[in-house]
């Protein structure tokens, strides 16, 4: 009996390293084929500008093809469930954004929770977001525009690219902690925002810091404050918000984002390459140009930073009375 266990047991242990040792030896030769990174938003925006300039940078680091498809719809929560139901073999991956927080909680019907069907890899960038107005709104200054907004309540409106936004919930926050109250404006999209503004058909609005700038600059419409705390490189003029209501610090934060249970092997590897890439000068510099800072951050940071972000968000929500629209 115990020769006879003795080699079922023997059989047993050479079946399972026969079996184990192609998968040991994929994680060890990885990558060996092109990488796929869906991006949740169409191709041109900035979400997808930032893709591009990261995964043409991990390419060299990797010696393997990133290549950036866009899947966008449903505030990204499309491409996010791809990756999700991919392999988790390290080779669908997923730019994600903060608005994958918001989204799984606004959609009734989301397919997919970031937080538990997918695992950090790295912090990429940080998006910073910037409150402009027309010309003719008599403040200046993040402090002078909460008291215009507090002395006057519904006289003014701001505009963002869409309930359940950054750009909204952070907004919706600001309110919040600043006890004013101005009336939302959703648009489709944020193409329109910055000429509506320029124009004066709504007197606010919540745009990117690229976009923002730019039309300062030229004195086409006022830039009030930075969202963000973070220095973004051409922005140094521009006071943040938090100088009128301290601690407040709302930016879209991206991250590299895998398959649960995908090898530590593999995450240590793409870990280590974005956070190469990020800390190069000139990505920082191509960042800049696109209004963004990049912010790497190692997933034992990231992980709770999301759930603290999530959590954040769902209790602005549920206090704003927030649903889809």
């Amino acid at each position: 009996m115990t020769a006879v266990f003795s080699r079922r047991a023997a059989l047993v242990a050479a079946a399972t390293f026969a079996l184990a040792a192609p998968f040991a030896h994929a994680q060890q030769n990885y990558p060996n084929k092109p990488i796929r990174l869906l991006v949740g938003y169409s191709a041109g925006g900035g979400v997808d500008a930032l893709s591009r300039m990261l995964a043409q940078r991990l390419s060299t680091v990797l010696g393997q093809q990133v290549v950036v498809e866009n899947r966008a719809g449903a505030t990204g929560m499309i491409a996010a469930d791809l990756v999700a139901r991919a392999a988790p073999d390290g080779y669908t991956l997923l730019m994600g954004e903060s608005g994958l927080l918001i989204a799984h909680i606004l959609q009734a019907k989301s397919p997919v929770d970031p937080l538990k069907a997918l695992t950090p890899v790295a912090g990429t960038f940080i998006a910073p977001l910037m409150i402009v107005a027309n010309n003719d709104v008599p403040a200046k200054t993040p402090k002078e525009l909460l008291a215009l907004l507090k002395a006057n309540p519904g006289r003014y409106s701001y505009a963002t690219s869409g309930v359940g936004t950054v750009h909204h919930l952070g907004f919706e926050l600001l309110k919040a902690q600043s006890g004013s109250f101005v009336t939302h404006i959703p648009y489709r999209g944020a193409a329109q925002i910055v000429p509506d503004v320029i124009s004066g058909q709504v007197p606010i609005g919540v745009v990117s810091a690229a976009a923002g700038l730019a039309q300062s600059k030229s004195g086409k419409l006022r830039a009030i404050g930075m969202m963000n705390t973070a220095p973004l490189a051409g922005g140094e003029n521009v006071p943040a918000m938090a100088d009128a209501l301290p601690g407040f610090n709302v930016a879209p934060r991206l991250m590299l984002m895998a398959p649960v249970g995908t090898p530590a092997a593999i995450m240590e590897k793409l870990n280590e390459a974005a956070r190469t890439v990020l800390a190069s000068a000139d990505l920082a510099q191509a960042a800049a140009l696109q209004g963004a800072i990049p912010a790497y951050m190692e997933p034992a940071q990231l992980a709770p930073e999301m759930q603290r972000e999530s959590a954040r968000w769902a209790s602005i929500i549920k206090a704003q009375k927030i649903s889809a629209e």
